[in-house]
């Protein structure tokens, strides 16, 4: 520190952790602490679990992996010895035969302590309870002269943990965070810091992890303010980055920032689509997988996910296949083809009469007498799903399943067909949100994407009526309300959990409503088999919705 008491220099650590790898975050923390000590940082500040990876779920209970995480502690502890910068960090800590998500304080070559999170959330995304023990109420830290509290995370978002840190003599709050995104997510950190900080009279440091895990996103955007709520300063989200802010105590015994940039946050379609990138690119890589394969149909929702494989991972590591019948139309072909050549990604066409035939015939005999329908357009569907599986399995490339929201929730999808992949982009999307967000991508290129500007969906893929081209002249409104309308519907159905009068009040047909209400219901079992995807709202299907599969129950009068 530079003045003992007057000025402290902290640098925030917003790194994307990877799951698991706790010597690679391990070293990720040495990198950042000798940036941070190149710029004269007092402190270098990490995220939630940064050693372990967040949220661990039920890897954390096991012993060896606790023991890994103390020893990666201990190591870097260690490190502290050389009169550098102190090195707060999150990590799971197993103390007697209790576990806690803790929040380490290292400095002068030892752990000096270890504070525990007190509010544990166990709702929506959040299981914390299943794995670990609440904290005791904590108080500040002397940390190099200064009385800093260390709420972790969900400690703020109640008054209870900043108010005693607050009345024990706490200078400055410092918060690690794990903070998944959602929609409007930045806005709502903002009003919780804002009350603590009005509450507490205390400045507050909100660092928070930027990474894909699994289906959740961490989209970053620390921020700090000021005692009087001013805003210290703003880091970017969606990108990595060590920062060095500098705090001043002033003659008010008060401290305050006194540099630190302010970056404008990405909002709306900008902050969804780069969600959807950062998602898949880390579910990607981490995986170790090469690439991806996708089947590109001509419709909007393959296109659009192969945009995002792009951004996400280059043209080079993205492969496109069209897999034609004898209802694809010319349009189809002709769309795909562009929207390949857009995005520059390699293109094949392998067509699937014969598989589709020759399923037709193995089957003839049991199904003489029969009409066609459903089961006939399934068998479509899973001829291509069994060959963008095989190309997977022979090329090492994860298949990128492309349903959306609106699909998913009504059960307009095929088990073991185009619901085949590891990881869906677009899962937490409705219908009429894709469109814009295609619409979106053609006008603008997020910082950090690999793709090319300008058109990469052809404008005739925004324009036509959207078909699974399973039958004839079929399109998606010859069995559902149109997209506007249904999407209005499964908000109220999914997201909001309201009754069907109130929906219904909104002018749609309640006989519709009912219909939407029961189709929903009766897709759980496809939805429990489907790959992860990216989370975009409050309530996706998968951490946030758990619903029975066997289940009775109808909304009726």
């Amino acid at each position: 520190m530079t003045d003992n008491r007057r000025i402290l220099k902290i640098a925030i650590a917003q790194l994307n952790p990877v799951m698991g790898d706790i010597a690679g975050n391990r070293d990720k923390v040495r990198a950042a602490r000798q940036k941070a000590a190149g710029e004269g940082a007092d402190i270098v500040a990490f995220t939630e679990l940064f050693l372990s990876g967040y949220p661990p779920e039920d890897l954390v209970l096991k012993p060896a992996f606790q023991a890994r995480c103390r020893e990666a502690v201990e190591a870097l502890a260690q490190d502290t010895a050389d009169g550098g910068p102190a090195i707060l960090v999150g990590v799971p800590w197993a103390e007697d035969e209790a576990l806690y998500n803790a929040y380490a304080v290292l400095d002068a070559g030892r752990i000096e302590t270890v504070c525990f999170k007190v509010e544990l959330p166990n709702y929506g995304v959040f299981d914390e309870k299943r794995v670990f023990q609440p904290g005791p109420m904590p108080g500040p830290v002397n940390l190099r002269g200064v009385r800093v509290g260390l709420p972790i995370c969900e400690d703020i978002w109640e008054p209870d943990v900043p108010e005693c840190l607050a009345e024990t003599g706490a200078e400055l709050l410092i918060v690690p965070n794990g903070s998944p995104y959602w929609h409007n997510k930045a806005e709502e950190r903002l009003n919780v810091v804002v009350a603590r900080v009005t509450e507490t009279g205390l400045p507050l440091v909100y660092l928070n992890q930027i990474c894909g895990q699994d289906e959740l996103v961490f989209d970053g955007g620390s921020f700090g303010l000021n005692a009087d709520r001013s805003l210290a300063y703003q880091m970017p989200a969606f990108e990595e980055c060590v920062t060095v802010t500098t705090w001043e105590k002033g003659d008010d015994e008060i401290w305050r920032a006194t540099d630190g940039p302010v970056v404008a946050l990405p909002g709306g379609d900008e902050a969804d689509y780069s969600a959807c990138v950062l998602g898949l690119r880390d579910y990607v890589e981490k995986n170790g997988f090469p690439g991806v394969v996708l089947g590109l149909s001509g419709g909007i929702d393959s296109a659009i996910c192969a945009a995002i494989a792009v951004d996400a991972l280059g043209p080079d590591h993205v492969h496109c296949v069209m897999l034609p019948y004898r209802y694809t139309s010319d349009d189809s072909l002709r769309d795909a083809e562009a929207c390949a050549k857009a995005l520059g990604v390699r293109y094949d066409t392998v067509p699937i009469e014969v598989p589709v035939d020759g399923f037709g015939a193995a089957l003839a005999d049991m199904f003489a007498g029969t009409n066609e329908g459903v089961t006939e357009e399934n068998i479509q569907s899973r001829a291509r799903g069994t060959i963008l599986m095989a190309i997977s399995n022979k090329f090492g490339a994860m298949v990128v399943t492309t349903g959306n929201k609106s699909e998913m929730s009504v059960g307009y999808a095929t088990l073991y067909g185009d619901m085949n992949g590891g990881f869906n982009p677009i899962k937490d999307l409705y219908k009429t949100e894709v469109y814009n967000l295609a619409a979106w991508r053609n006008e603008n290129r997020p910082a950090g994407c690999l793709g090319p500007e300008g058109e990469v969906i052809p404008a005739n893929i925004l324009t036509k009526a959207p078909s699974a081209e399973l039958r004839p002249d079929q399109t998606d409104q010859d069995s559902l309300p149109p997209y506007d309308a249904l999407d209005d519907m499964l908000r109220g159905l999914v997201e909001d959990e309201e009754a069907i009068d109130i929906i219904a009040a909104r002018g749609h047909d309640r006989a519709t409503v009912e219909r939407i209400e029961h189709l929903l219901y009766i897709a759980e079992y496809k939805r429990r088999q489907a790959a992860p995807g990216v989370k975009l709202t409050r309530r996706n299907f998968g951490r946030d919705r758990r619903y029975p599969i066997t289940n009775r129950f109808r909304d009726r009068v």
